[in-house]
């Protein structure tokens, strides 16, 4: 949701936390039987499929901030993977609702936005990082 990884091998890939590839493939299955996602296959590789998310998933993006938010203040994390949850905590329903039609286009062809959440977001987390490396 946060990174626009649409394939098996970038999700596995891109993982910061380092999901093994059973489990990812595992955890695919499921939330596309449970109609949180869709897979259709991808034009220029037969083998690989694009998923998507749905319209019910989407609407899971202000359940998501809460736990963000719920996770920042009662666990330990680093700055670097936490600071997306915090500006989606900071920014409210309007951030969120900025987001899900950013998210409406990117998956569901809803025209685009002028405002790109997810770039702010990945700013935000790069800056995070850089910041790490000094």
């Amino acid at each position: 949701m946060f990174g626009n990884r649409r394939s098996y091998g970038e999700l596995l890939a891109g993982s910061e936390e380092g999901i093994a590839s059973n489990i990812l493939a595992d955890r695919l299955k499921r939330l596309t039987a449970a109609g949180l996602l869709t897979r259709r296959a991808d034009p220029k590789h037969r083998q690989k499929g694009i998923y998507s998310l749905t319209e019910a998933a989407i609407q899971l993006v202000p359940l998501l901030a809460h736990m963000g938010a719920w996770g920042r203040r009662h666990t330990r994390v680093t700055r670097e993977l936490s600071v997306r949850a915090e500006l989606l905590e900071k920014g409210g329903a309007p951030l969120w609702n900025a987001f899900m039609d950013e998210l409406r286009h990117l998956h569901l062809g809803a025209p685009r936005p002028a405002r790109s959440v997810s770039r702010e977001l990945q700013a935000a987390y790069e800056k995070a990082l850089a910041r790490r490396a000094r």
